[in-house]
């Protein structure tokens, strides 16, 4: 592993500019020749995408709750083994995690495993010495992390700056890196689920843009020095893989358009290591599967947002439904769940028929119907996830469905801070669910879906 430059992008809190100052640093390194690898913290699939486009490398998550620490450094170490600098952009505040007591999924965590140094991210649009106590708060809560530098988002110029650089360097062992000023032409826009998708936003005016922004206000070359600090110790290996691949190698079709774009990296890599051949296809585009298919994997997504063209595109919810019932395999997500329904009902109450796998329909709302970590144990000896096992994910949701019918199987117990319910809903050998699931905290579930897949008749 050549000598690696890595840089923990975190903030106050949420909304602070992360992912904006994240990109924009990506952008400028790789304008300036050098190989650089983005990560994100916690579970989440939008921000990777902006990371991708930054890069030209597709976007990791690093994540503390749901993969263990030797996972998650043998993850970035084979990542980065061949990039000049790592940026890994944090998850909420620097210290939020998957509990009020535990930095369990932390920001501060994920640094502290990776010896990188934190480069905090303060709005100071409403403050000039009082920021140097913020910066002071978030340096000794946690003795073992190093706060090194500094980057003020929301100042009003360079005198404003120069209040905050005074006070910062009067009380703080952090180092001012600069300031970004308010741009409305270089913020990211949103949605219900966090930022629009990259492809949608992002062209290469823009990153140029966004790389030229980062340039003129912050201290690139220092930014990269203090990436230099410490030295990455290498872990041999990678990821445990516990099943050899099958014997047949199957084709998997991954659902990937606009309305199914939220896979893990690291979940389609597995199921590759593990022997498949991943197919991509449009549920909204194409009118039929590809051929020779052993299995489906239909990820998340936004399915109400093109929910009529799904409807609309009558062949591909007919072949989607018949593979199903064909007992092939079909493993589905969140949105890719939704679209196994009867029908996705949208906030103004009109139903749009999907594919009807599942005897339920998926409803719209305008609140939050679920958000947080989620671990889930197995019940079902015929499962891919066996009696006993655990695997971990999370849900981010604004839908919810209609009571599922009883005869339905239910093959996960999942264990929401405390309370139990039973989920991982089977129709033949397609089991779906609101949760995404992470394959490297159970490689067994994704080892047997594989070989199902492999295992199954061709149509």
């Amino acid at each position: 592993m050549k000598p690696l430059s890595r840089l923990v992008i975190a903030g106050t809190h949420s909304g602070v500019g992360k992912t904006t100052v994240a990109t924009a640093l990506m952008a400028a390194f790789r304008q300036r020749g050098l190989a650089v690898q983005g990560f994100k913290v916690g579970p989440d699939f939008i921000d990777p995408t902006f990371h991708s486009a930054a890069t030209g490398r597709p976007g990791r998550n690093l994540d503390g709750w749901m993969l263990p620490r030797e996972t998650n450094l043998a993850l970035f170490q084979q990542a980065a083994r061949d990039a000049d600098v790592a940026v890994i952009e944090g998850v909420m505040g620097l210290f939020d995690g998957q509990s009020a007591v535990s930095m369990s999924g932390s920001t501060a965590e994920m640094a502290r495993w990776l010896d990188a140094p934190v480069i905090l991210v303060v709005d100071a649009s409403a403050m000039a010495g009082s920021a140097a106590a913020l910066v002071k708060g978030f340096e000794t809560f946690d003795p073992e992390l190093r706060v090194s530098g500094v980057v003020f988002s929301g100042v009003a110029g360079a005198g404003h700056f120069a209040y905050l650089r005074d006070a910062l360097a009067a009380h703080c062992r952090a180092i001012p890196l600069g300031y970004l000023p308010r741009d409305p032409a270089i913020e990211l826009p949103e949605r219900h689920l966090g930022l629009k998708l990259a492809e949608e936003v992002i062209s290469e005016d823009r990153l140029r843009a966004l790389a030229a922004w980062i340039e003129k206000h912050l201290d690139l070359d220092q930014l990269l020095a203090l990436g230099r600090v410490a030295s990455f110790a290498p872990r041999a290996g990678g990821p445990p893989m516990s099943h050899p691949a099958p014997a047949r190698r199957p084709r998997i079709g991954v659902a990937r358009d606009r309305a199914f774009c939220f896979y893990y990296q690291d979940n389609l890599d597995i199921l590759a290591s593990l022997g498949a051949e991943l197919v991509e296809f449009s549920p909204i585009a194409d009118a039929h599967l590809p051929a020779g298919l052993g299995g489906l994997y239909l990820g998340g997504g936004y399915p109400e947002l093109h929910a009529a063209a799904l409807s609309a595109n009558e062949s591909m919810r007919d072949g989607i439904a018949g593979f199903a019932k064909s007992g092939s395999p079909v493993y589905a997500e969140c949105g890719g769940f939704m679209y196994l329904t009867e029908g996705i009902v949208d906030q103004a109450g009109c139903l749009h028929p999907m594919a009807g796998v599942f005897p339920t329909r998926a409803r719209m709302q305008a609140r939050l119907a679920a958000l947080g970590y989620t671990e889930i144990e197995g019940v079902d000896s015929s499962s891919w996830l066996q009696p006993g096992e655990r695997a971990r994910g999370h849900e981010f949701r604004y839908s919810s469905i209609d009571e599922m019918p009883p005869h339905v199987e239910r093959t996960y117990r999942v264990s929401p801070k405390g309370d139990e319910k039973r989920e991982g809903f089977r129709q033949g050998a397609t089991v779906a669910s609101y949760i995404h699931l992470h394959f490297l905290s159970c490689p067994q579930f994704a080892a047997r879906f594989v070989s199902a897949c492999a295992n199954t008749k061709l149509l």
